[in-house]
């Protein structure tokens, strides 16, 4: 048996070339996924590997196509649902391409990102897909594209970068989800976020470097400022890193003079920290005070009420930034876009009605 293993271990193209009866070069030009065949041919040789397990050897494949077969991809917390959902898309997309995928986990940490991204190239990855930990720091991505290797941005933006961006419509999310809480009567509202700060409060939006939370947060105050509701920063809180951090910002925020009635979670982790941060302080959702978070997490429908949530769509938006690299590596002529994968709020049971009378 291990004689056997042996054999097929070292299964060679002119191997599959013999059993197909064709010359080598043409073997070689199906297996290596190149040049032009007759679908006949290619029918043959495809049958003759089968039979025989032929394996290709990636190194050798590498060194005559001047390809890896990988493309590496570093998110900011394989922890989140977010982005657990959006890896399964972009492995998804470049498995049918052919590509497999290494995974990098930055922590939202800029220096593990510039690792990360550095061992990748060492790698000789084909491409990349980057969620930036900051969006104000990209001199390490713009080494990636001097030197030559495809790049996509993944859940945030960097224009200047001048490379494909994949997002979410994550200014209008917030409106939206916003302005429901505003028609449901809410006069004082809080977004709480994971960014990591100095301090809980929020003076200038200008401050957050993540694209997609500062545009999130601007929807959020383009609707309290358009409801004339009073400054409109008050009620943003930075810091719900982890659950000891999100129950002091709660703690902070409820015991105001004038706490708020809802709250909008920046993301999932955050919301599930932020529910059970209420859970121990007694509080009924949305008896109490109403909530929304972002993302179909599956603890956001199993909860009691289940929890009004703004669909992302990530798995579709993984998929989407897969495509885009896989069709830069094939140097497919594209426009650099920004791709915005819309979002749309799914209505629970987490947010009251409440008097449009009520002071506030």
């Amino acid at each position: 048996m291990e004689d056997s293993a042996a054999q097929k271990r070292s299964v060679t193209v002119a191997d599959v070339a013999k059993a197909a009866r064709v010359s080598k070069a043409t073997a070689a030009r199906v297996l290596g996924g190149y040049g032009v065949v007759s679908d006949k041919i290619k029918d043959r040789v495809m049958a003759a590997a089968a039979a025989l397990e032929y394996r290709p050897n990636e190194l050798a494949r590498s060194m005559s196509t001047g390809r890896s077969g990988i493309i590496g991809v570093v998110v900011g917390d394989i922890e989140n649902a977010f982005f657990s959902l959006a890896v399964r898309g972009i492995t998804d997309a470049a498995r049918l391409a052919g590509f497999n995928v290494i995974i990098a986990n930055s922590g939202e940490q800029l220096d593990a990102e510039k690792s990360a991204v550095d061992l990748l190239i060492g790698k000789r990855v084909d491409g990349l897909i980057v969620t930036p930990a900051r969006c104000d720091r990209p001199d390490h991505l713009q080494r990636v594209r001097r030197a030559g290797v495809p790049l996509v941005l993944f859940d945030r933006a960097i224009p200047e970068l001048d490379v494909d961006a994949v997002t979410g419509d994550d200014r209008d999310a917030a409106i939206s989800a916003t302005r429901h809480l505003v028609g449901q009567g809410h006069h004082r509202l809080a977004y709480v976020s994971a960014m990591e700060a100095e301090d809980v409060g929020l003076t200038d939006l200008g401050r957050i470097t993540n694209s997609a939370v500062r545009e999130r947060m601007e929807g959020f105050v383009s609707v309290v400022t358009e409801a004339g509701l009073p400054d409109p920063l008050h009620y943003i809180r930075l810091g719900a890193t982890n659950q000891q951090q999100t129950d002091a910002v709660m703690k902070r925020l409820l015991s105001e003079t004038s706490p708020p009635t809802a709250l909008l979670a920046s993301d999932s982790l955050v919301g599930l920290r932020i529910f059970k941060s209420l859970q121990s302080l007694g509080l009924s959702i949305p008896q109490d005070i109403s909530m929304i978070s972002f993302l179909d997490a599956d603890w956001t429908s199993v909860t009691i009420p289940p929890i009004t949530i703004v669909d992302q769509r990530v798995y579709e938006m993984g998929k989407l930034a897969g495509e885009r690299l896989v069709a830069r590596i094939e140097r497919t002529p594209l426009a650099v876009e920004r791709l915005r994968v819309t979002t749309s709020l799914v209505v629970r049971g987490s947010v009251a009605r409440i008097s449009r009378e009520e002071p506030g």
